[in-house]
């Protein structure tokens, strides 16, 4: 979510790119799908083997991501035989050849491909969305026309994200293998920066999750091998995992390089190369395979009437409980999660940075049937921010448009957003927003009653106060579930 918070937090100008898109037929879950990036030792720079490494399998694919007609791969996005060379029209063995055989042949049942984007010789650059062109204006003319195998402007993030919409209709996008470094190996910190960022770019383009989605980093060439950039791999691939959540490092100890210079491995070298991270793949895989529920924060659901703080949305991360446009929670405070989240100066946390399509979900519990009147307290500085509240997946009323309530985000107001009836029970509050950029500090659920139907609740309260644990004193009721206490309209009795 982007932005909006007070004391001192920069306004945003950023404009929404799309809605949330859903899609239309479900995917394979046995279809599995891998992004591989990276330059040369990615992209293919091994002899391919006559009779080893071009033998067909018949459950690893490829989603061709440039026209080779020539190898019988003309249309870009299609599904092919994965067989070298994937990445160009004329390269050599990868990486990532005998990856997905690993796979395809460690998960019977399963068919493996992979999304093949690499260009020998670049820097990380030019897999960043918002770099790319400045990078290949100063790039040699061969490495431009390598880049362009990509697309006329040479933008691979591009095609990355083109080609995994589609695969993502038939299969489940499983992880990133990557190999890059040799290229700007001198870039120190920036260059974990950069690829923190192309990888979190993809993922946000695709409204996938590094939670679900892993990321293996592999090693440069050994020094005892002759490699050049081992030292690298050491110290920057080597902290990767401390700055990208879900990411792992593959390493290259042992294996020889081509005899020819100091980056590239040897054919068997690749080959166990793609076991390396095949067998790093599968580890990963084994302890991220059991599912997250969904379950209330702090392990309890929020009693009704009452208050739901906006900040304690259910437990079971992005695209369960919660959907954010990124990764990264802005504000920094209180919880590990992509949904943005900071201080506000009246106490307390507040979400914010927030963009339309992006949502919240709450467990709640209603012990007794009633008429309630929600409200949302908000404070937004912009003209165009919009909420709607949901439960259980039907919504309450209409979206409804929050106006702005001040300059500097920190003018909280109470925003009615409408009535309904829910039966006693569990329910799921979801909270969306219609419109970008409105702070929202919590939700008010009030019993919403006139005086007949209060005298009518009260004494319906007071039949069930032995199994509810409640009791009526004629002109209050409390709720003594967690010590909370309400009155009559459902107002909370300090």
């Amino acid at each position: 979510m982007k932005l909006d918070f007070s004391s001192g937090f920069l306004s945003a100008v950023c404009t929404i790119l799309g809605a949330v898109s859903f899609l239309t037929a479900a995917p394979d879950p046995n279809f599995h799908i891998y992004i591989a990036y990276g330059q040369s030792n990615m992209a293919g720079a091994g002899e391919i083997r006559k009779g080893i490494d071009d033998v067909e399998h018949p459950r690893y694919k490829m989603y061709a991501t440039t026209a080779c007609t020539q190898l019988g791969r003309p249309n870009v996005g299609a599904l092919y035989p994965a067989i070298p060379p994937m990445f160009h029209c004329g390269e050599g063995l990868s990486i990532a050849d005998w990856f997905g055989r690993y796979m395809a042949d460690s998960l019977p049942g399963v068919t493996v491909a992979v999304i093949p984007v690499a260009v020998g010789g670049t820097k990380i650059e030019l897999f960043d969305k918002d770099k790319y062109a400045e990078y290949l204006a100063g790039e040699a003319s061969w490495l431009v026309n390598w880049a362009k195998d990509y697309g006329t402007d040479g933008n691979a993030h591009a095609r990355i994200v083109e080609v995994a919409q589609e695969a993502m209709k038939e299969g489940v996008i499983k992880g990133f293998i990557f190999h890059q470094g040799e290229s700007g190996a001198m870039s120190g910190n920036d260059w974990q920066s950069e690829v923190k960022k192309t990888r979190d770019d993809i993922l946000n383009a695709l409204n996938l999750s590094a939670d679900t989605v892993p990321f293996l980093a592999g090693e440069m060439e050994d020094s005892d091998a002759g490699g050049c950039c081992y030292g690298f791999a050491l110290n920057q691939v080597g902290n990767l995992p401390n700055i990208m959540k879900n990411t792992y490092v593959v390493k290259s100890t042992g294996l020889k390089g081509n005899g020819k210079d100091s980056y590239h491995f040897s054919s068997e070298s690749y080959q166990e190369f793609g076991l390396r991270y095949a067998q790093k793949m599968l580890e990963v895989m084994h302890k991220t395979t059991a599912v997250v529920p969904q379950e209330p924060f702090g392990g309890k659901r929020v009693t009704l009437p009452g208050r739901i703080e906006a900040e304690n949305y259910d437990l079971g991360g992005q695209n369960k409980a919660y959907y954010d446009s990124d990764l990264k929670n802005e504000g920094g405070k209180y919880r590990d999660d992509g949904v943005d989240i900071d201080t506000i100066p009246a106490g307390g946390y507040a979400v914010g940075y927030t963009r339309k399509g992006e949502w919240l979900k709450y467990s709640v519990e209603a012990p007794l049937a009633g008429d309630f009147e929600v409200s949302v307290h908000v404070a937004t500085g912009s003209t165009a921010a919009g909420i709607a509240v949901f439960v259980d997946e039907r919504i309450l009323g209409d979206s409804v448009p929050v106006e702005k309530t001040g300059e500097d985000w920190s003018s909280y107001q109470m925003v009615s957003v409408g009535k309904l009836t829910l039966p006693a029970g569990n329910h799921e509050i979801k909270l969306l927003v219609t419109g970008d950029y409105v702070n929202i500090d919590y939700l008010d659920f009030s019993l919403c009653v006139d005086s007949t139907t209060a005298i009518r609740s009260g004494r319906q309260i007071h039949e069930q106060a032995k199994d509810k644990r409640l009791r009526f004193d004629g002109q209050k009721v409390y709720l003594q579930k967690n010590g909370k206490k309400f009155d009559l309209l459902g107002i909370q009795i300090k």
